[in-house]
């Protein structure tokens, strides 16, 4: 019993997934995909506290 969980504890281990050139997105073009996600979200939420500053100067 205990051989056959160790087993089955064995194969449900997710291994971890090795970069594969010709199949995966490059760790690169995903790092500069991040700060692009990155530098837009900042720009939004300063676009946005600049428009909440402006009602109120204005307001």
């Amino acid at each position: 019993m205990a051989e056959a969980q160790k087993r089955l504890s064995h194969t449900t281990h997710k291994r971890r997934q090795r970069f594969h050139p010709k199949r995966d997105v490059r760790p690169a073009v995903l790092a500069k995909a991040n700060r692009l996600v990155i530098w837009v979200a900042a720009f939004i939420g300063l676009s946005f506290l600049a428009i909440v500053i402006l009602q109120e100067v204005l307001g």
